[in-house]
Parts: C-alpha cells; sequence; structure tokens
C-alpha cells in the first residue's frame, strides 16, 4: 500500500501547474535511435526560472527528437531551441485549463484508491486461505483483518490528501 501510495505522489508529480518542475518531463520518453528512452537518461533538465525548464542534451543530436517528442504529447508546451538547448516555456494556465486538470487529479485520487482497495481484497484473501488451511486462528484471522482495514483507511486517507493538496496547487494563480 506504501508502495501505491508512493506511486500515486509521483503520478501527480506530472500534473502541470504554472510553476516549471523537472518531474514535469523526466519520465516522458523520447524516440532515440530506435528505443524509446525517458527525457532524464538523454538530458541535463534544469528550472533557470519559475516559467522555464531548459533541457540540454548530452548528444546534440538527439535535439530533433526531443522536439518531436514534445509536439506529440498532450503536455501543450512548445520547444525553442538554439542549436544546443531546449527551452519550455511554461505558460499560466487558464481558468479552463485548470478545470480539466483538477478533473485529471481527482481521477487519478480514485485510480489510487482502487488500487489501495484491491490490496486489501487480495490481502483479504490470503487471510481467509490461511484460516480455511488452519494455518491461523478465527481470532487470529479477525486481529489481521482489523489491522488491514486501519491500514487501508490510513493509505486512502493519505492519497486523499495528496490529492487535494495537488487540486489547491493547481487552481492557485
Amino acid at each position: 500500500m506504501k508502495k501505491a501510495e508512493q506511486v500515486f505522489a509521483k503520478d501527480l508529480s506530472t500534473i502541470r501547474t504554472g510553476r516549471a518542475s523537472p518531474s514535469l518531463i523526466e519520465d516522458m520518453h523520447v524516440e532515440y535511435y530506435g528505443a524509446s528512452t525517458p527525457m532524464k537518461h538523454l538530458a541535463t533538465i534544469s528550472v533557470p526560472e519559475a516559467r522555464l525548464l531548459t533541457i540540454q542534451p548530452w548528444d546534440p543530436q538527439s535535439i530533433k527528437a526531443i522536439e518531436k517528442s514534445f509536439q506529440q504529447s498532450d503536455l501543450g508546451l512548445t520547444p525553442t531551441n538554439d542549436g544546443t538547448i531546449i527551452r519550455l516555456a511554461i505558460p499560466a494556465l487558464n481558468e479552463e485549463r485548470r478545470r480539466e486538470l483538477v478533473k485529471l487529479v481527482r481521477k487519478k485520487s480514485e485510480d489510487g484508491r482502487v488500487v489501495i482497495r484491491n490490496i486489501r481484497r487480495e490481502s483479504l484473501e490470503k487471510l481467509r486461505l490461511m484460516e480455511k488451511n488452519k494455518q491461523i486462528s478465527a481470532d487470529e484471522f479477525h486481529r489481521a483483518q482489523d489491522r488491514l482495514q486501519k491500514q487501508t483507511d490510513t493509505h486512502i486517507i493519505e492519497i486523499d490528501t495528496l490529492g487535494n493538496n495537488k487540486e489547491l496547487e493547481v487552481m492557485e494563480v
């Protein structure tokens, strides 16, 4: 459950807000010499200003491939390059786009809660099997079931908190 929570938090970091953040693009894949390669393996990503990302590829030949991947992505960012560095200006979000991003955050939050519930269901099935095979007693089964529910509730609350914080960040002007 903790791992699912961490994956959810990482997933939220890829949602664009008004500020520039390397996590926005570092896992974006670029078609490089026939292989799909994450951006962070091809270039140095830095944030020189609050609304600007710079990408300096280690191989100057990869600039065209990186630009192409931005044009095909759904980030809505247009790259500019001077031959050695690609610059991405992060535009301010309009109200409509902010609302779309909040919907996306809510969908991802629900997906995170579903993952936690699926983990709970699988664990409960294992506990029932252990009780059926007489590996644990009925009392141990009920105690483990209560602990499992408490853990589930804790992680769902944490996912909700992360989602609400991201919503506030997206709606911040």
